[in-house]
């Protein structure tokens, strides 16, 4: 799979968790903006091909690739203000090698977080009339093994190309979907 940066050569992106990542953000932004957050199991294809052969028709030859992933969407996510309670009360059975979670924020400079309002909905209503807020969405995927890819999509710039990639572009939330995996 290859991801072309802005005004440069397209990367090639093979890594297992990394395709499963730039998969997982292109479903999601499919969908466009001022979604839910999305919460995505992410299990060994061919282990899933094995319990489910019907599946095999739809995939690709990225999917048969060695140690390929596949995303699932987790449905009937509870609607939380609160992602990092929701995220400490899941545990993944031993089949799911990783998890990736889609959730959209808003953004502004520091300066504008200085005087807010003190109630939660006043200042959650000043930060969305801020001139200078962005939109944006993370998408952040780990594995079990402690691999870790995020992604970020600005709404002012929502094209593939434009999609930033680092490990550590929300290192919270990483720590937290980490945190799923341990006993």
């Amino acid at each position: 799979m290859t991801t072309p940066p802005p005004g440069g050569i397209p990367q090639v992106v093979t890594d297992p968790l990394s395709v499963v990542a730039v998969e997982t953000e292109r479903h999601v932004a499919a969908s466009g903006w001022d979604q839910p957050t999305r919460l995505f199991a992410l299990v060994d294809t061919a282990q899933l091909l094995e319990r489910e052969p019907h599946l095999a028709s739809g995939l690709t030859a990225a999917d048969h690739a060695p140690g390929a992933l596949t995303a699932i969407e987790q449905e009937g996510m509870p609607v939380t203000t609160d992602l990092f309670s929701l995220l400490g009360q899941i545990a993944w059975p031993d089949e799911v090698t990783g998890c990736a979670v889609a959730v959209e924020r808003i953004v502004v400079p520091p300066e504008a977080e200085r005087d807010l309002p003190s109630n939660p909905d006043a200042a959650l209503e000043a930060l969305a009339a801020h001139p200078d807020r962005r939109d944006i969405r993370l998408v952040v995927a780990v594995a079990r093994n402690g691999g870790r890819v995020c992604l970020l999509r600005q709404r002012d710039h929502d094209r593939d190309d434009r999609v930033a990639t680092g490990s550590d572009l929300a290192p919270g939330l990483v720590a937290a979907l980490q945190a799923t995996f341990q006993d």
